[in-house]
Formats: C-alpha cells, structure tokens, sequence
C-alpha cells in the first residue's frame, strides 16, 4: 500500500521539530564561521581586486594588486618569501625530529615519567602573548638574563633578536619550547604499536636502533604526515611569535618579516593603508599553502596504515 507523499514543508517542519536542539546548539558554531570565517574570506577575495584603503570607496578593478606584488613591490615581497621558506623548510623538520625523539625518552615505563610528561607539555598551555613577552626580555642584550647566564660562562654577548644573522636562528631556538603538544601526539602513536612486534625483534637480536628504522618509525608514518602538512601550512602564515618578540617590528634588516606580517603592514602598518594589496597577498599565501598541501596528498606513497597490511 503507496503511502501519501507529504508535502515538502510538511516534512520540513517536522524534520526541524524533531531536531530543534540539536541545531540549537549546533548555531553558535555555524554562525561564528559565517560571521568571522566564511565572511571575510569573501569580503577579502573582493578586496583583492580594487585598491581599497579602509576609507574611500573601493576603485580600479583589476589585477594591479596581483602584478604590484611581482613588478613594484618585489623585492619587499622576494624577501617576505625568502624568510617564510628558510623558517619552514628548518622549522618543520626541526619540530618533527626534535619531538619525535623527546617522544621516544618520554615514552619509558619509568617511575615518575608522568611528571616529565607534564613538565614538557606546560608551555604549549602559556598564552602566545606571554610567552613572546617572556622570550623578549630573556633575550634583551643588556638587562636580559641569556646574557647573564653566558657572562657567567665566561662566553661572549650574544646578539640574538637584534642582528640579522641571529634572529632567525634565536626564533627557532624559541619554538623548541613548544614541542610538548607534538610530543603527546608522538607518544599517543607509540601507544599504539604492538609490544608483540619488539618481542619478537628482541628475540632475533634485532637492535635498538634497527627495531627502531624497521619498526617504529615505519608504524608512525601516518603522524608523520599528519604533523608534516599541519607543521607546512602553520609554518607558512607563521608570525605571532616574531611580532610579539619584536613589539611588531620586522626585525634587523627585515630578516624576521614573514609572509604573514608583510600582510599585516600592508593593511594596518602604513599611514595609508593598502587592504586590497594585502587581501592580495593574503589570498597568494592561501593558493600556495593550497598547492603544496596537494602536492604533499598526491606524494603521499610512503605512510604505513593498518589496512596496507591485510
């Protein structure tokens, strides 16, 4: 017997008094991307387009904000470039190792690791701006106390944040302090390897180091590509750290400006501001992180799931 088709704002209604409070809460999540997500997304693309200063109406639709990044402004924007490339193509690898092998110390069955656990984790819950106000002044070359505690070493004054052939590097140093949340992600895939596999290598005299090129490393495989595209696309719109450490400044020589901060100068650090351009270059960045998060799936013949194995 055909049941009576009902009317479509007849199930409509139905559908939502069956499920009004689960969209309850389901709307301040979805109105909060509209609003301050999906919006400005939109409104930025439009930007890009027209040489906009926050003011005057927008004028001159074009591509002339696309074209001034590789004619007018680019040796400001090579150098943006430069400097974003160098801090992920170091930064990345750096966490990746630097993580891992904190991960494999910390992941002993030893009394007390738990409180080593937490020890290394406690700067990943600082806040952004209270960490870069803390590294600034640990890194000031008169009242800082890197310099004190090198002084009493007996070695010389560093330079750290205010040469250009230090910078980078004392940035890097800065974000090895905030390897704990890669570390619990590393020892959570460890977790989840089979004691029965280094038994079994134990018993046919398989090395440490063997058990480790051979067994861990091809099993943590999925995390390594996990945090190898999440580490790629943070590294590329990196730049809280460096404007907060350098109270917005792009520091010596311009050798901290970053992809993300020329953005930021472009829209709110001149005395005309230029937000077309910078929703230009914004939008360059997002095609870019884009592109390579593609390339990075497509060459992606190397990770080891559970199912590769049956």
């Amino acid at each position: 017997m055909n049941r009576v088709k009902e009317k479509p704002s007849v199930v409509i209604r139905n559908w939502l008094k069956k499920n009004w409070v689960g969209y309850i809460f389901v709307c301040p999540a979805v109105l909060g991307f509209l609003i301050f997500t999906l919006w400005p997304m939109l409104a930025s693309f439009v930007y890009s387009f027209f040489d906009y200063d926050m003011i005057l109406p927008m004028q001159n639709f074009g591509l002339q904000n696309y074209i001034r990044a590789f004619t007018i402004d680019w040796d400001k924007f090579s150098k943006s470039l430069s400097v974003t490339f160098l801090y992920t193509v170091t930064a990345v690898p750096l966490d990746l190792v630097v993580s891992f092998a904190l991960a494999l110390l910390l992941n002993k069955s030893v009394k007390g690791i738990k409180v080593f656990r937490v020890l290394y984790y406690l700067p990943c819950i600082m806040p952004s701006i209270a960490s870069g106000l803390l590294w600034r002044n640990f890194f000031d070359i008169e009242y800082g106390l890197a310099n004190s505690m090198l002084a009493a070493l007996g070695l010389p004054a560093g330079t750290f944040f205010t040469s250009s052939k230090t910078a980078m590097v004392t940035l890097l140093f800065t974000s090895l302090f905030g390897m704990g949340g890669s570390m619990i992600l590393w020892i959570a895939q460890l977790k989840s390897i089979p004691t029965e596999l280094y038994e079994a290598a134990s018993i046919d005299g398989a090395s440490v180091f063997r058990r480790l090129f051979q067994i861990t490393i091809p099993l943590v495989t999925p995390m390594i590509f996990y945090k190898l595209v999440l580490g790629i696309i943070g590294a590329l719109q990196a730049y809280s750290g460096a404007f907060i450490i350098l109270q917005g400044g792009p520091g010596p020589d311009e050798s901290l400006m970053f992809w993300g901060l020329r953005i930021y100068y472009s829209a709110f650090g001149q005395d005309i501001p230029n937000m077309g351009y910078a929703s230009a270059l914004a939008w360059m960045l997002f095609l870019v992180i884009g592109l390579l998060t593609v390339v990075i799936f497509k060459t992606n013949k190397w990770t080891f799931y559970g199912e590769d194995a049956q």
